[in-house]
């Protein structure tokens, strides 16, 4: 199994709720977006960012609003909407109730914990 292709999959499942908890604080365009989430550790490309909020204003999560650029095209700032907020703090919830259950499960079977464990596959 690749261990990086994993990690990737891991942090796909959590770019949503990053992203809107990023819109959340403010409203963004997108290069802040992505600034912000490489600050965060999370690569992410426009092509991967653009469909995700193409979804998100579909579903009403987010809107946004066009302003005059002096540098160039028009910029596309998105805000969360009420709909957006609510399933923001639905996700939120989710995510504090998930990392708890795997910190409670790697805590307990993680051989790095124990210093006198060795690794026993099951058979």
């Amino acid at each position: 199994m690749n261990t990086e292709n994993t990690k990737a999959q891991m942090r796909k499942g959590i770019l949503e709720f990053c992203i809107l908890s990023l819109i959340n604080d403010r409203e963004m365009y997108v290069s802040d977006l992505i600034e912000e989430l490489k600050n965060g550790k999370l690569d992410v490309v426009e092509g991967t960012l653009y469909p995700l909020l193409t979804r998100l204003k579909n579903g009403e999560f987010l809107s946004y609003r066009w302003e005059e650029s002096t540098g160039g095209p028009p910029r596309k700032y998105y805000q969360m909407t009420e709909k957006g907020g609510l399933f923001l703090t639905e996700l939120q919830n989710t995510w504090k109730e998930l990392t708890e259950s795997v910190d409670q499960i790697t805590k307990n079977n993680n051989p790095a914990n124990d210093a006198q464990s060795t690794f026993q596959p099951n058979s």
